[in-house]
């Protein structure tokens, strides 16, 4: 029972990070209909962002990584909103162009920081508390866990709240409906796009930081092995659906779990692939093919 509860939590905790950066491409893929190649890029420079400005600040580790996050976070979003505003912002109309410039830029990225930081792998500032166990039904269960999970629920509460009862969420679907009415009415739609890409940047950043408190280590692959993944969880949660996207990150984090532990350690990657082949042969839309409305 308490291996049980342990690979649950922990494959939670897996998804909840799969969910962050998925989301980021469900909400701009949905909206603006954009696959965003560098959006891996964008968890990766937020993760070396955080652990760059933790070696710059003091005090204790808690507070170290708090301040460190808050940096990572907000260049991932200023980074994302400058990708919208040079490469994307010209090429809505040109889809093959877009996946072009987005994976040069990924390569980019990447390069950039394997030329300044290199190829090992650097320790995260991961608080003691973090690293501490908590009992549950017999299994000690690591406290970075319920951090993640947390804070994926707060962005799956925040983005569909934002969506549905904000005046920019309600610019956003609405220019994604019909962008020539929106605009003869005197709104900028492409300032609520830019916000669109900055905030799944934002997400982005915050699965890097996540993933640094859960693998304890960053290194410059982080993001192109988590963006597989999380291509996977948007594609059988359907483009778009912040919902669907959840409900296909938990599946998948807990499928990879189980699977490398009651079956084979390494066959979890295939069980999901797998899965991911099932929902597009009953399903090829996905579980849930909408943006929340």
């Amino acid at each position: 029972m308490s291996t049980f509860v342990l690979l649950t939590i922990t494959g939670l905790g897996l998804g909840a990070m799969y969910f962050l950066i998925a989301s980021g491409l469900s909400l701009i893929y949905g909206l603006m209909g954009v696959l965003n190649f560098a959006h891996g890029a964008l968890l990766t420079v937020g993760a070396y962002a955080t652990w760059w400005m933790s070696t710059q600040v003091g005090g204790g580790s808690g507070t170290k990584l708090i301040v460190a996050a808050i940096f990572g976070i907000a260049v991932g979003a200023v980074l994302a909103a400058l990708v919208e505003l040079v490469l994307i912002r010209p090429l809505y109309l040109r889809p093959i162009e877009q996946v072009l410039v987005t994976v040069g830029l990924a390569l980019a990225l990447n390069a950039l920081i394997e030329a300044i930081w290199g190829f090992d792998a650097r320790p995260f500032p991961v608080p003691a508390w973090m690293i501490d166990t908590t009992s549950i039904l017999g299994a000690s269960i690591p406290n970075d866990r319920f951090v993640e999970i947390a804070a994926a629920g707060l962005v799956l509460v925040g983005l569909t709240a934002f969506l549905r009862y904000t005046r920019y969420g309600l610019i956003i679907r609405a220019g994604v409906e019909n962008r020539a009415m929106v605009t003869a009415l005197g709104i900028d739609v492409r300032k609520a796009f830019t916000l669109v890409f900055a905030l799944g940047g934002l997400a982005a950043a915050l699965a890097g930081v996540l993933s640094g408190v859960y693998f304890g280590t960053i290194d410059p692959s982080r993001g192109t092995s988590l963006l597989i993944f999380a291509f996977i969880v948007v594609v059988i949660g359907g483009f778009g659906s912040i919902g669907g996207t959840a409900i296909a990150a938990v599946a998948v984090g807990l499928l990879q779990q189980y699977a490398n532990y009651y079956a084979s350690s390494g066959l979890g990657d295939l069980a999901v692939v797998l899965l991911l082949a099932i929902v597009l042969l009953i399903k090829p839309e996905g579980l849930s093919p909408k943006v929340a409305h």
